[in-house]
């Protein structure tokens, strides 16, 4: 689905809409959707003439594409160009393919880390009898030098 979608966002009887509605129908809270739109991922947010946001449907779909992206766990820098990319029909797949990429080599790195701190608590886990003596192999280790 692109950006500039007239496909109707379910319950909304008119729009441009407020940044509560906006908010509940992205998903995102409205701190984090003025958060985003500071950041620039939005673009130029229409406004009343009392200053109030009026947010289009196409903003919304792009509230729900940055949390979308956001709960895959996309940096803000990576989701800004990610809304980019999106919003340009001359992009090349290969450039959304490199963030990606380097956005799954980022978490197995993470996963790897994760995975060797828990080896280790399970091996100092084994040592402790858990019982009511003062000694502990875990508190032990994590004293060493």
């Amino acid at each position: 689905m692109t950006p500039d979608t007239d496909a109707p966002l379910h319950g909304v009887a008119h729009w441009p809409v407020n940044i509560g509605t906006a908010a509940q129908l992205s998903g995102i809270s409205s701190k984090m959707l003025r958060h985003y739109e500071a950041q620039g991922l939005l673009g130029a947010v229409a406004r009343t003439d009392s200053n109030y946001r009026q947010y289009s449907q196409a903003d919304v779909h792009t509230l729900r594409f940055i949390r979308r992206a956001r709960d895959m766990g996309f940096s803000l820098d990576a989701v800004s160009e990610l809304v980019g990319l999106w919003h340009n029909r001359r992009r090349s797949s290969a450039s959304v393919k490199r963030i990606a990429q380097k956005h799954h080599d980022d978490l197995a790195q993470r996963i790897a880390a994760l995975q060797a701190m828990q080896r280790s608590l399970d091996a100092l886990l084994c040592h402790c009898p858990g019982n009511d003596r003062p000694d502990c192999p875990i508190l032990d280790d994590l004293g060493k030098v």
